[in-house]
């Protein structure tokens, strides 16, 4: 075994798979892994240790990244953690469940502004149901201050629990944090591993209202969300939800677009199937439906389809009034924005397709961001 890469609290590895006891190894996975261990929880394997892996998920050839997964190192175990305050346990009733302070229990010193908050106060929410957006829409508000000359707005992140379990699994939020880029990351529900914990997704939203101080907040599941080629059999589908949270709690819902001009399933051109079921059948709150229109320059991109605005418009229109319950909001976008996006400080990836193969794709999140820096001002 040997050390790779490492970040937040995720350590990259190179591990020999060995069959275990007289189990045959499985044909799907190699002699040679990569493996992802997170140190919080199973310590830093030293070169050359044993360690314990999950395979289950790359032997199917799933989205984990192309990892392995460290159950354990079973020769150096961690030492237990020392006592201390926290009882909200995350990933319940899994081996590896872990205990951590929740902002919004008792023994955290912001018990007391949270057992009185009941309001966002305005507080602009951009919602995406990828995590890949998260980037795209920093940079959209980011440009969009800047072009204003105001200062870069206070971001926090809300990460729900519908893709991976650990913050440290998104290199996006390390680098985006390391930049930043991101003043926090909140993570809710089962997700752990966040500058701050919440219980819930409105407790979160609080969190980033009233602990952190944001002026904006993004909300999205971690990597890897789930999809079965069903109208409602996708872990993104719970956007909607989070719109209502944010209305109910009196802040401004944006309606972050899953937008596509290069993937080959005719359910994901222009807007996802995805992203209409979830605001047009499961948010019963009002939001702001950002629309990109390309200028003339930025529709001439290679990989942006003929007419693929037309499209975009007449199927954001269902969501849209009069047809729909929400408000729809065009924002012009050009090739200043594509340039904001390729200033990142995280690649851009959706779907394994990168910023000049599906432009499209991370425009329509950077104008949801653009929206709600405006709504700031």
């Amino acid at each position: 075994m040997s050390q790779g890469r490492r970040w937040g609290g995720a350590l990259e590895l190179t591990v020999e798979v060995r069959p275990r006891g007289d189990a045959a190894t499985p044909d799907a996975v190699p002699g040679t892994v990569r493996a992802l261990a997170y140190t919080d929880v199973v310590g830093v394997p030293d070169v050359g240790a044993r360690v314990t892996l999950n395979v289950s998920a790359l032997a199917r050839g799933l989205g984990t990244g192309g990892y392995a997964l460290v159950v354990a190192v079973p020769d150096a175990l961690p030492a237990d953690p020392p006592p201390g305050p926290g009882h909200l346990v995350k990933a319940r009733y899994t081996p590896l469940q872990t205990l951590v302070l929740g902002a919004d229990e008792q023994e955290s010193p912001h018990h007391a502004v949270l057992a009185e908050a009941d309001s966002l106060d305005g507080l602009p929410v951009v919602v995406a149901d990828l995590h890949s957006a998260l980037p795209a829409i920093v940079a959209g508000a980011r440009h969009s201050a800047a072009e204003a000359g105001r200062p870069a707005p206070r971001v926090a992140y809300v990460m729900t629990d519908g893709g991976t379990l650990p913050a440290a699994f998104s290199r996006a939020v390390d680098g985006l944090r390391g930049a930043g880029w991101i003043d926090a990351c909140i993570t809710v529900g089962q997700s752990f591993g966040g500058d701050h914990e919440a219980v819930t997704v409105h407790t979160g939203l609080l969190t980033a209202r009233h602990v952190v101080g944001a002026d904006l907040v993004v909300v999205a599941q971690g990597p890897g969300n789930l999809g079965t080629g069903t109208r409602w059999g996708f872990s993104g589908v719970h956007v909607g939800d989070v719109v209502n949270a944010v209305g109910t709690l009196g802040g401004r819902p944006v309606a972050s677009l899953r937008v596509s001009g290069a993937d080959l399933r005719d359910r994901h051109l222009g807007v996802s199937h995805h992203s209409t079921t979830a605001y047009g059948r499961v948010a019963l709150v009002p939001a702001d439906v950002v629309v990109p229109r390309a200028t003339a320059e930025l529709a001439a991109h290679d990989a942006w389809p003929d007419r693929l605005d037309a499209k975009v418009a007449a199927q954001a229109g269902t969501l849209t009034e009069p047809a729909g319950r929400h408000r729809s909001v065009e924002i012009e976008a050009g090739t200043d924005l594509l340039d904001a996006l390729r200033d990142t400080p995280v690649g851009l990836s959706t779907m394994g397709r990168g910023l000049d193969a599906d432009p499209a794709a991370f425009v329509a999140a950077a104008v949801a961001g653009v929206h709600a820096e405006q709504l700031r001002a």
